[in-house]
């Protein structure tokens, strides 16, 4: 018997917030971006939780203008290395630039830590859209956005390869015979493509859980079809449930064509819940964090998916200024979003730009009204769970406490961790090694 679907959740880790004035709040830690201690704090509550993961987004560039939180934070790696040792069911989740990064570090250190937490590392495949990136790293220009999705394909074909490096059992340990390892249990990569020659072995033991789970984010019609076609989970930006209906049957269809199983993609919508006892103290919460956003740092964050575009040089008050160009090779997806929005409600640059920072979504209410409208969005098909960003500062704690067992109890969300590694509350396979697949294809024949 299939086992029955549950919602998926992960958590943001995000220090002192998502927005720029979130370290403003009274109950805020404005150094909580580089505060192990605080990390710890949520990730435990987390894990209590019963999160399947945590994640930890990442930039490789920034300007005066970029957010508290982007100006000054640990690197993922570093850091779900650290939670790694203090934590023991939770998937640890971290951003790495494609683009930026060479496949032969990207595989051992994801390597690493997948060794180091039990099989609990996942890599967020991204592309990097700022072209401000190319510069932090000795490169002309930043390349346009179908290379860097083809790069970013052959990237991965490297990593996934190099991680299959040593078979399960190449590692024998023999004191007796003085064998270490069985030779023929390990390979060479010898990958010649158009933008790595990566020759390998990796230098590092198959991982636990076989592979590191992969995320995406592909909103653009490049980034839906590579996610499609290789993630495990899928974040989406979606504030509507009719919009998230859309793009999940989209992904899932383009993921059936890829001839995978599609019910094994998870598509998880970003969600910024507002938590309340009546619904008036909801609307309080609500308006207290939309308080923590200035006209002025609302612009900031809508610059940022036009390649931190400077909007602030346009009248306030006057219509959607015509700015395709600055996010076509930028974060393509979510400026043609903004595009749209602006455009089919007639809004001016004000309007979007704090719609944008602060939308509205089905997540503000009672402990009750929010678990309705994450298990709406679960049954009716907009998503297989969420990945939280905290709104307030002690959202989660509340989020743990009082929305969490509603979901248990009724039934669409564990009581505990299914298995050891992130694969297991997953429900996902662990991939066999390509090449003991070859050797028993061939015994078979």
């Amino acid at each position: 018997m299939a086992a029955k679907r549950q919602l998926k959740l992960g958590f943001m880790l995000h220090g002192n917030g998502t927005g720029w004035g979130d370290w403003r709040h009274p109950d805020a830690v404005p150094n909580a971006s580089t505060n192990f201690p605080y990390y710890k704090r949520q990730a435990h509550i987390a894990e209590a939780a019963k999160f399947d993961f945590l994640f930890v987004a990442d930039s490789v560039f920034i300007t005066a203008k970029s957010s508290p939180h982007y100006l000054n934070r640990f690197e993922p790696l570093t850091i779900l290395s650290a939670l790694a040792a203090v934590t023991d069911h939770i998937g640890l989740v971290g951003t790495l630039t494609s683009t930026y990064s060479e496949p032969f570090n990207v595989a051992r250190q994801f390597a690493s830590l997948d060794h180091i937490s039990g099989g609990r590392a996942g890599w967020n495949v991204v592309t990097s859209w700022l072209e401000g990136s190319a510069e932090n790293y000795s490169k002309d220009q930043h390349l346009a956005h179908d290379t860097r999705y083809r790069l970013a394909s052959e990237h991965l074909d490297v990593v996934q390869g190099l991680w299959d490096s040593w078979e399960d059992d190449a590692l024998v340990h023999d004191k007796e015979s003085g064998v270490f390892f069985d030779e023929s249990k390990l390979h060479r990569l010898d990958h010649k493509g158009e933008f790595f020659n990566v020759r390998g072995p990796l230098n590092i033991a198959r991982s636990p859980q076989g592979q590191p789970v992969i995320f995406q984010a592909g909103a653009s019609e490049d980034g839906k079809n590579f996610a499609a076609a290789r993630s495990d989970a899928i974040f989406a930006h979606i504030d509507t449930l009719e919009a998230a209906q859309k793009y999940y049957a989209d992904v899932k269809r383009r993921a059936a064509g890829f001839g995978r199983d599609a019910d094994t993609v998870f598509v998880l919508p970003s969600a910024r819940p507002v938590v309340g006892s009546t619904k008036e103290e909801a609307e309080r919460k609500y308006q207290e964090f939309i308080a923590l956003t200035s006209v002025e740092n609302a612009l900031s964050l809508l610059g940022r998916p036009f390649n931190d575009y400077d909007f602030s040089q346009h009248d306030l008050d006057a219509p959607f200024p015509d700015v395709r160009e600055h996010g076509a090779n930028s974060n393509q997806s979510q400026s043609d979003y903004v595009i749209r929005l602006a455009h089919s409600e007639n809004l001016t640059l004000r309007e979007t730009a704090l719609r944008f920072a602060t939308p509205r979504t089905d997540f503000i209410g009672t402990p009750e009204e929010v678990a309705d409208a994450f298990q709406r969005w679960f049954e009716e098909r907009g998503s297989d769970g969420f990945v939280i960003n905290n709104s307030l500062p002690n959202e989660l704690d509340v989020l743990a406490s009082e929305v969490i067992p509603i979901l248990q109890k009724r039934g669409i969300y564990r009581s505990e961790y299914e298995g050891e590694t992130f694969r297991e509350h997953l429900g996902i396979p662990k991939p066999i090694n390509r090449y003991t697949a070859k050797t028993l294809a061939q015994a078979a024949e």
